[in-house]
């Protein structure tokens, strides 16, 4: 047998003994010295100086010296964190309120609890138990189909590895060698694009069929308003935060009213009122001073960059010497009018909005106010900012993990959800989970520089390469292989494995990594939703009630990855979707 045929053998059995059981990371390892051996094998030299322990040796110190990696411990830590601290409880409760008259708002919460708690934590199996505890047996009781159910929870539980923070980014990063900011911002969009597409399918089925979403009963939906508030709207203003205005000002009447609605409260005094109206507002100023923010920084930041590079240039011509400012360093121009445009429309609309619900300000709306404020904005601070210092280049990966991981712990403290066991519990399952990823690195290295020895990489090359494809029919190709390949297999082996074997002939088709590597994170989103593997299938199996079957499950899930599919098609006929934020933040 040739090398190039124990190539493509070695192949076929990796995919048969992981389908088999066998643990990934040691079947590779296991694979990679075997035939390794018989590369190497020399008959003149004793068998312990086969080259393939070298080689064994090498791969494993080049994995672990891997800066890119030190960033999935703090990353894994801050999710499981946040998992075992039980921050989403009062979550999914004040966004249910939100959306209450929405169709299928119980599905629609689900959503979007699942998107911003995936952000927040990046792990899959967590999110989806934990939205299978708290929303899976409301949404039954409510007498919604459980297709839809099911659907919405693996569906949703999966965004959390696409949208960024996500270590699946990071793992291909690494693979890849890719700059991990690029691929974060490259995959921002096209994760919350999805999350839409998700809450536009839902809300759909829901008006063509309401028989499969009932609308809750008015008492599910009716929003608890402490007493205080219509006493003090009859004794000012039926506008909350108008008559909040008023008491602060003139508080005379506002000492008259009793029942404040707190404990330990006997009145409402001044403090009660000035601490509900800056609650009440924060919302606002946080909106405010982000647009303000992102305004300084693409608009006014970006163009007096652009102006002093015009002036070095100006100098040059003069005959000063050349700037030695770095390459990275360089600054790209400023933002095309069609951005100002339309980032000043975006602008206008959400002022638009936030104006028109605090001019309609009744008690109901003051009250989910309040509770949104209190269990989300804390969470939203945390996750924007860790995004935020990484995509502005202000901290590294690592660097924004460890504040997230921190600022993990400070949210879960504050909230007093967690104790010494839950920290063991978080701090074990990180490392578990960090041991996973770091020896699946090593089986993967040892392994594709065996099938490489063997001429097995060669050999795939010349035979996609002698197909004559375009770009297009090659895109195609690699994405329907890995689509295929997310049936039996999760996307650790896909990444580690099989995307390694595409790389390489990206160049050759003039096709962007970034944008093949989003498409693939896209893609893998079906790996977690199509059978038999299917792992949000099972991680919702153990916590479903008896009565709802795996097949039940598999039939809420299939309807998601046409909408994988759909995503896919618009990011590939709109590639701007996916390479206009990393070029824009970092040029080229």
């Amino acid at each position: 047998m040739s090398d190039s045929s124990l190539g493509l053998l070695m192949l076929g059995l990796i995919v048969v003994v992981i389908m088999m059981g066998f643990p990934t990371a040691f079947t590779l390892m296991g694979l990679g010295i075997v035939f390794g051996f018989i590369a190497f094998w020399d008959p003149s030299q004793f068998w312990w100086d086969n080259r393939v322990f070298d080689l064994m040796v090498q791969r494993t110190y080049g994995a672990m010296t891997n800066d890119v990696l030190i960033s999935i411990p703090l990353f894994v830590l801050m999710g499981y964190v946040m998992e075992r601290g039980a921050l989403v409880d009062k979550m999914f409760y004040s966004i249910q309120l939100a959306f209450r008259r929405v169709p299928a708002s119980l599905a629609v919460a689900t959503l979007i609890v699942c998107t911003f708690w995936g952000i927040a934590s990046g792990l899959v199996g967590a999110v989806v138990v934990l939205m299978g505890v708290i929303a899976f047996n409301p949404m039954l009781r409510a007498g919604y189909d459980v297709r839809l159910a099911a659907g919405v929870i693996t569906a949703g539980g999966t965004l959390g590895i696409l949208i960024p923070p996500s270590v699946m980014i990071i793992v291909y990063a690494a693979v890849a060698g890719q700059s991990v900011v690029k691929l974060y911002a490259a995959a921002m969009f096209p994760g919350f694009f999805l999350a839409f597409l998700y809450l536009v399918y839902v809300v759909g089925w829901a008006l063509i069929d309401p028989k499969i979403a009932p609308p809750l009963p008015e008492e599910q939906n009716r929003v608890p308003v402490p007493a205080w508030v219509p006493k003090l709207q009859a004794a000012y203003s039926q506008n909350v935060l108008r008559a909040l205005v008023t008491s602060l000002v003139s508080p005379s009447k506002a000492r008259e009213i009793g029942d404040a609605g707190e404990p330990g409260v006997g009145r409402v005094d001044y403090p009660m009122l000035l601490r509900n109206f800056a609650i009440a507002l924060v919302p606002f100023g946080l909106t405010a001073g982000t647009l303000a923010l992102v305004w300084w920084y693409v608009v006014i930041h970006q163009q007096a960059d652009a102006e002093t590079l015009e002036s070095l240039g100006g100098l040059q011509q003069l005959g000063s010497p050349e700037p030695t400012t770095p390459a990275e360093a360089t600054t790209p121009g400023g933002p095309s009018t069609t951005f100002v445009l339309w980032f000043t429309g975006i602008a206008v609309v959400l002022a638009l909005l936030q104006l028109r619900y605090y001019w309609r300000m009744t008690a109901e709306r003051f009250e989910v106010l309040k509770l949104l404020t209190i269990s989300v904005m804390p969470l939203g601070i945390l996750t924007v900012m860790v995004l935020a210092v990484i995509l502005l280049g202000i901290t590294t990966a690592t660097e924004s993990a460890a504040v997230g991981a921190a600022g993990a712990f400070v949210l879960a403290l504050q909230a007093r959800t967690l104790d010494w066991k839950r920290t063991k519990e978080a701090v074990f399952l990180t490392a578990k989970t960090t041991a996973m990823v770091c020896w699946l690195f090593v089986g993967s290295a040892l392994f594709s520089a065996v099938f490489a020895v063997l001429g097995g990489q060669a050999l795939l090359e010349h035979w996609v390469l002698s197909l004559d494809m375009s770009p297009v029919q090659f895109m195609i190709l690699s994405q329907a292989i890995i689509f295929v390949l997310g049936w039996p297999l999760e996307w650790t082996e896909i990444i580690i494995i099989f995307v390694p074997i595409f790389l390489p002939l990206l160049k050759h088709f003039g096709i962007d990594p970034i944008l093949w590597g989003t498409l693939v994170f896209v893609n893998l989103q079906a790996a977690f939703l199509s059978p038999p593997v299917a792992m949000s299938a099972f991680y919702l199996k153990g916590v479903a009630p008896p009565h709802v079957t795996l097949n039940q499950i598999f039939a809420g899930m299939m309807p998601y990855m046409l909408v994988v599919i759909l995503c896919m098609v618009i990011m590939y006929l709109w590639p701007g979707m996916t390479l206009w934020l990393p070029a824009y933040l970092y040029g080229g």
